[in-house]
């Protein structure tokens, strides 16, 4: 068997309280498709930096074999002292590299070269540290969180680029699509340990749920060995004391050890506040248009936004995702067309670039504003320890000014505060940057049980995929159009994803580059299969049915005199007039659905 070519062996990292690891192990062998996955805070980037030999432990090993190259892509990267974007790919590279890789793959991300690093977006940054990770052509690539404030048409190009380089990989991301797409192991950082399965990410959660659940099971033998113990010692110590003084001292070790053990860290507790129900209509745009400086940004645009639906914007960046946005919620005035916001709106709006979380604000205060400990959630006031606690906040945290935190510690600042607040329309902002892989189980689930609106741009295919209603997606300058289900229904629907915004004068950002060898072509325009359209004709008769049973069902229920002359009939009708609420809801989710993909078909 090979050496590996990395090796990192019983490695300890604090920082003055309990161990952030505490012997974590991580070997890289040649060809290694690895991902690091664990909460914001367990060490992974920890652990990434001093695999890259950038920090020290405070004890283990690093071993790397003899003449191996390798790359390290940070979260934070720092172009400052470059003239030039070419510059500072071009640093990267080592004397017999090929300079022209360095320029082709910022061309591929669509990049000249000559931007000014001073001038550059987040995403604009991130491509450039990419290229010039990407451009030597390591034996190791170590990237933290590579697709952050990334656009759909580079996290595509990446991962295909990814998969076809030969280098080893550990990589780090909250994008399950891409972690799925790219590893062949997993290592899990949990409680500063290290663990590895030799299976890529989309087995790492039934795992890793294996994995607690055995554990859960030796604490509860170490409880009863201790009940054992303690009877044992209530009743029999007194007579032998002596020669038993070493089964008590077992006995105290074990209490000890249960003490000290480190469970596993609790899960995010989220509770969203709902405010009035809103008017079935909650946006309504009609003919709209907007451009800036004569750059069209939407072109007659006519969308209607009901009560429950759940709508992802997707679209390169620079197509205008956030303008679109800021018309349809009436922060922006159309050019043309015109845009009606229903009844009854509380909208809440969690942004991208965290603007509102002043840095020397404490976490205590950004959390209730200021001069209170008490957060009010759903109508109920909580203290706001507790509520942090929800969060995987500790209460030492609470004069902790925002500044210090993390990016997913500030993530998750930004939505204790939004889902604190009393809503039925949710704007969301990019809300998967920095998140975690659990924490971005809980928003699912949230915005799954909502019972308001969810307006969501993303860049995340996994998160539209599990929580949109429909997409709008961009189809070039000024035009965007709806379609139903979620980010993969629109591929199969459009035969493609998100292309790249070409741009005057520019290198087409990662167009031709991003779609695969193995891309599939335009799909033939498919058409409503014999299930839907039946589904279709009959679905407003069974709607109207349902609406029928109900009203009878609500004024047998309103007889004062039913429940004394039948309580078993009450009990019945009151459960019969539950179900067949649900089934019209369903009936008309199921028949909204269809009506959308019948318009976009027949176009």
């Amino acid at each position: 068997m090979a050496a590996p070519l990395l090796t990192l062996r019983d490695i300890h990292v604090g920082y003055g309280g309990a161990p952030v690891i505490d012997g974590a192990e991580l070997i890289v062998g040649e060809g290694d498709r690895l991902c690091l996955v664990g909460r914001n805070g367990s060490g992974k980037s920890t652990l990434l930096k001093i695999a890259a030999g950038l920090i020290e432990p405070d004890r283990g090993e690093r071993i790397v074999q003899s003449g191996i190259t390798m790359r390290y892509l940070p979260q934070e990267p720092d172009l400052s002292g470059f003239a030039t974007t070419l510059a500072y790919v071009e640093d990267g590279l080592a004397p017999g590299d090929d300079h022209h890789r360095a320029r082709s793959l910022l061309e591929a991300l669509g990049m000249t070269g000559e931007e000014d690093p001073r001038t550059l977006s987040g995403g604009e940054i991130r491509r450039a540290a990419l290229a010039r990770t990407l451009a030597p052509e390591p034996d190791i690539l170590l990237l933290d969180e590579p697709t952050n404030h990334m656009d759909l048409p580079a996290i595509e190009w990446l991962e295909e680029e990814l998969r076809r380089c030969r280098s080893a990989l550990v990589l780090i991301s909250h994008d399950r699509r891409f972690l799925t797409a790219l590893s062949r192991a997993t290592v899990w950082l949990d409680r500063g340990i290290a663990r590895r399965t030799e299976r890529g990410f989309s087995a790492f959660e039934d795992w890793r749920d294996d994995v607690l659940e055995q554990e859960e099971k030796e604490r509860h033998k170490l409880d009863r060995k201790i009940v054992a113990e303690l009877d044992w010692l209530r009743h029999g110590v007194s007579g032998r004391r002596k020669r038993n003084m070493r089964r008590l001292g077992q006995l105290h070790a074990m209490r000890k050890d249960r003490r000290e053990e480190r469970k596993a860290v609790g899960t995010v507790k989220m509770a969203v506040g709902e405010g009035e129900t809103s008017g079935k209509t909650v946006i309504e745009a009609r003919h709209v248009s907007k451009a800036f400086e004569g750059r069209p940004i939407i072109t007659d645009l006519s969308l209607r936004l009901r009560r429950g639906d759940r709508l992802g914007i997707v679209g390169p960046n620079g197509a205008g995702k956030t303008t679109l946005i800021n018309l349809l919620t009436g922060a922006l005035a159309p050019d043309g067309g015109e845009v009606r916001l229903g009844t009854n709106l509380e909208m809440v709006t969690l942004d991208q670039k965290r603007e509102s979380l002043a840095p020397t604000t404490t976490l205590q205060d950004a959390l209730t504003g200021g001069g209170s400990d008490q957060v009010e959630v759903a109508g109920q006031y909580k203290h706001v320890i507790g509520y942090m606690k929800d969060f995987l906040f500790g209460p030492e945290q609470a004069r902790t000014p925002l500044a210090v935190l993390s990016g997913g510690e500030r993530g998750r600042v930004m939505l204790a505060r939004a889902l604190a607040k009393s809503s039925n329309l949710l704007v969301l902002d990019e809300p998967t940057n920095d998140l975690d892989l659990e924490t971005l189980d809980l928003l699912e689930e949230i915005l799954a049980d909502y019972q308001g609106t969810v307006l969501v741009v993303s860049h995340d295919r996994d998160f539209l995929d599990r929580i949109a209603t429909s997409i709008l997606a961009y189809e070039g300058p000024g035009r965007w159009t709806e379609y139903a289900g979620g980010y993969s229904d629109m591929v199969a629907q459009r035969g493609h994803g998100v292309e790249a915004r070409e741009i005057e004068g520019q290198a087409p950002a990662a167009k031709a580059a991003a779609a695969p060898a193995t891309a599939p072509k335009a799909a033939a325009k498919r058409k409503l299969s014999f299930k839907e359209k039946h589904a279709l004709e009959t679905l407003p008769a069974r709607i109207e049915a349902l609406e029928a049973e109900i009203a009878r069902l609500q004024a047998r229920l309103g007889d004062s005199g039913f429940f004394a002359k039948d309580p078993a009939g009450f009990q019945k009708a009151a459960a019969r007039i539950d179900a067949a609420q649900s089934e019209r809801d369903a009936a008309e989710e199921e028949w909204l659905t269809l009506e959308m993909l019948r318009e976009e078909l027949e176009g």
